[in-house]
């Protein structure tokens, strides 16, 4: 797949994946790896490539098929450098998986395009997943730990939202509602509230997903039963928990694996994983 990077840009995922009968589309999110431009650099106490690349097959192996698509929810480079997103690229497209990448506050949008606009869906964008479609959000704001979206990409969103009723993933690296992290929740979506009523106004409520605050969490958006939000674990480390870990490894890293029905139901899984071994000097696939 090689799309065109346009707000509003629309894709298709391949017809004989989308059109497989009684069978969900799975979705493969995982997030905030924060590679660097050194293969073998570290960035608090881990290495990043060698987490996201232990991570990503401990992932596919707890998967009884392989996933229709792979969702990393931004975050992707800590220093926004091109070094990084290739490092990201070189891993990505050995996997033959189909590809689609939000920005985060540590990443730099136009870098990313530029390496990786060939071979993934980047956000903003309409990606269809059979009877679903995901609407990827871009939050990254130059110079701001906090996220935005902005008045022209909530202008698409709604005028994508109202133009169409089917079911609906929408993609976001920044939670749009606190989860109770007072750090985390000064660096939120700063325009969530707005994200909120754009939503309510759908003809149907919306799966939300999100990265930013390494860890699993749950709540809902404009109260239940609105949108229901599911923030994504980092492959890289993970911060101080809100909410228990249904599977009692909060400190491990993860991901999700989300199954999209084509009846609109859906369903989720969290997964964990034990950190790739930092005992070895360096990453041996790097």
């Amino acid at each position: 797949m090689r799309p065109l990077q346009e707000r509003g840009h629309t894709s298709q995922l391949d017809p004989e994946a989308s059109a497989s009968g009684t069978n969900p589309l799975r979705v493969l999110q995982l997030s905030d790896p924060h590679l660097l431009r050194q293969g073998h650099g570290r960035y608090r106490g881990r290495t990043p490539l060698a987490q996201l690349r232990h991570g990503l097959e401990q992932a596919l192996a707890a998967l009884e098929v392989s996933p229709d698509l792979l969702l990393i929810s931004g975050d992707l480079c800590q220093d926004e450098s091109w070094g990084g997103y290739v490092q990201l690229r070189n891993l990505l497209t050995d996997s033959g998986l189909t590809l689609a990448l939000l920005p985060g506050n540590h990443d730099h949008p136009l870098l990313l395009q530029a390496v990786m606009g060939r071979h993934a869906v980047l956000a903003p964008a309409e990606l269809w997943l059979g009877t679903w479609r995901l609407l990827m959000l871009s939050s990254h704001r130059s110079g701001d730990c906090g996220g935005w979206l902005g008045t022209g990409q909530r202008a698409w969103l709604r005028q994508r939202l109202l133009q169409e009723s089917s079911p609906t993933l929408v993609a976001v690296h920044h939670p749009p509602l606190p989860i109770g992290d007072p750090g985390f929740d000064a660096i939120g979506l700063r325009d969530g509230a707005e994200l909120a009523r754009i939503l309510s106004e759908a003809s149907s409520p919306a799966l939300l997903l999100c990265g930013h605050v390494h860890q699993h969490w749950q709540g809902w958006l404009g109260g239940e039963p609105g949108s229901p939000v599911l923030a994504c674990p980092s492959t890289l480390c993970a911060f101080g928990a809100v909410q228990p870990c249904p599977l009692g490894r909060s400190e491990d890293p993860g991901g999700r694996l989300l199954e999209l029905h084509h009846d609109g139901r859906w369903s989720q899984r969290l997964l964990r994983w034990s950190p790739w071994p930092e005992t070895a000097a360096a990453d041996p696939a790097a």
